[in-house]
């Protein structure tokens, strides 16, 4: 397994695509940054943490066994990877907010950034993108965020939880590979944050409209009970839950 250490990148999502397009890279090669000065996240959104207090990483994965039907379960397989590392560090209250951000309570701590690669029509690698807020306790203009010192009051070290969780990752993936996928997907729904809880969602137009969460579907939409027993899939461009 080959890490690379740098002290500052814009994002070691770019990074990695770059060195990944001009060598043959190993399977779990990781660039990790002390900083990154335009990290992203879901959406276009960008990813803020404060230099060397946080894991903020990318891993590449090679794919060509996924279809395309099945690709959002490197989302299920990375969300579940992080979800089981938080859990040996005793992280309280830990949800799976669709599509793979990490909550603990109703704050988030960890996101995710998946981007596959395409080649000859079938997926051939994805980058992982990964911010995870560890030994920040401040977080400007960010109430909704949180990190694990905050939540354990205590200090960890960087390397140990990256090296935990790539182990973790590497025990879900097998899974992916086994063909489990009804097993992968009961187990992230389970930890589905605010699942058969009324909730409050606002669609592409602005408007708000209520629901229950029910789970997803095969396909990784996210699967919604509306009134009068309606039940409806949103895609992630559809749909923004308010919480």
């Amino acid at each position: 397994m080959r890490i690379i250490k740098l002290d500052a990148i814009d994002s070691t999502n770019t990074f990695l695509k770059e060195i990944s397009s001009a060598e043959t890279l190993e399977d779990y090669t990781v660039v990790v940054a002390k900083q990154q000065t335009n990290g992203r996240g879901q959406m276009g959104k960008l990813w803020e943490a404060k230099a060397g207090e946080n894991l903020t990483f990318s891993m590449f994965k090679g794919v060509r066994g996924l279809t395309f039907s099945n690709q959002f379960y490197l989302s299920v397989v990375t969300s579940l990877a992080l979800y089981n590392t938080l859990k040996v560090y005793n992280v309280p209250n830990l949800f799976v907010k669709w599509p793979n951000d990490i909550l603990s309570a109703n704050k988030k701590i960890a996101g995710v950034l998946i981007e596959n690669v395409v080649k000859q029509n079938r997926l051939e690698y994805s980058i992982i993108g990964i911010g995870l807020n560890v030994n920040q306790t401040e977080f400007s203009n960010l109430t909704s965020a949180t990190s694990l010192k905050e939540c354990c009051g205590k200090y960890f070290d960087l390397d140990e939880i990256l090296y935990k969780f790539l182990i973790e990752f590497k025990i879900a993936y097998k899974r992916l590979e086994s063909g489990s996928f009804e097993s992968l997907k009961a187990d992230y729904e389970s930890k589905l944050f605010r699942k058969n809880k009324p909730s409050t969602f606002k669609n592409i137009e602005g408007d708000l409209f209520s629901g229950f969460i029910k789970g997803i579907s095969s396909n990784g939409n996210l699967v919604v009970l509306l009134e009068d027993e309606i039940i409806k899939e949103f895609t992630l461009n559809e749909i923004t839950l308010l919480y």
